[in-house]
């Protein structure tokens, strides 16, 4: 479980917009960027190159929450 107010103060390197936390992925969410970064032994790994790329369906599903 990721601290909330680690949550808080997080933002996207590449797009510098706020993130989506998904528990079950254990990946925070970039909606702007399009990307999904990893969340390894409760930390979150703010690469570029370690981020993977989030399709269009999940983009809506996130976007709708």
């Amino acid at each position: 479980m990721i601290d909330k107010k680690l949550l808080a103060m997080l933002v996207c390197p590449v797009s510098k917009a706020s993130l989506i936390y998904d528990k079950d992925k254990q990946e925070l969410i970039c909606l702007a960027s399009g990307l999904a970064y990893p969340i390894r032994d409760d930390i979150p790994v703010m690469l570029e190159t370690q981020a993977r790329t989030i399709s269009l369906d999940e983009k809506e599903h996130y976007a709708s929450n």
